[in-house]
């Protein structure tokens, strides 16, 4: 069997039980048993459990910043800056709502030195979210974010619709995209009527970046 496929289901079965149980709720023999694998064959495709978890993190993460760096690159108008970040967020969540749960969810488990590595990436990505409101502010279209409360608390808005979003569901990704781009740039100070993102641009960037059809 082709090492690829099998580091590849190695990491998505650490995705499934990690997003589950938790990193310390999985134990190296359940893992190995998820991925088809001897303890002793886990090792070699994966190294510890924890750089695993910190491989896992990265990606999704770096995964988000691209998509991000993609989809504001030349954009100037901060409100389509934001209402892009936002569609790309809840999007990303939605469709990959194990591998976000991770991310979001197990940063503790992680040594100093991993987590240092991860919290770095993590701040890129928000960053991008901070820089877009305060051209917002400085433009008058945005409330002032002090402390960076109102970055915050966007992201743990569109962050959650891991925890309840189905594609069986009514709404399409590109629907729930669409719908929380406009829930962000309301509570960013927008008014009443902020304008839509090019939802199809955001489109494209998903599917390339994920691979998800939206």
């Amino acid at each position: 069997m082709a090492v690829n496929s099998t580091h590849t289901r190695v990491r998505k079965a650490a995705v499934r039980l990690f997003a589950a149980k938790g990193y310390h709720g999985v134990g190296i023999r359940e893992l190995a048993e998820a991925a088809k694998l001897s303890s002793a064959s886990l090792y070699h495709y994966m190294g510890t459990k924890e750089e695993l978890l910190a491989d896992i993190m990265w990606d999704c993460l770096e995964r988000l910043l691209s998509a991000a760096m993609l989809a504001t690159t030349d954009v100037q108008d901060p409100q389509e800056k934001l209402g892009r970040l936002a569609a790309l967020h809840a999007i990303a969540h939605a469709a990959q709502a194990k591998e976000t749960a991770v991310v979001d969810n197990e940063l503790r488990a992680l040594s100093p030195k991993l987590r240092r590595r991860i919290i770095k990436q993590r701040d890129a990505y928000e960053g991008l979210w901070a820089e877009a409101l305060d051209e917002g502010q400085q433009a008058g279209v945005f409330l002032p974010d002090e402390h960076g409360i109102t970055r915050r608390a966007l992201l743990e808005m569109c962050s959650g619709v891991a925890r309840w979003y189905s594609p069986r569901g009514p709404l399409t990704l590109r629907e729930l995209g669409s719908r929380y781009a406009t829930l962000t740039l309301r509570a960013a100070g927008a008014g009443p009527n902020p304008p839509e993102p090019d939802m199809e641009r955001c489109r494209t960037i998903v599917r390339y970046t994920w691979g998800t059809k939206v």
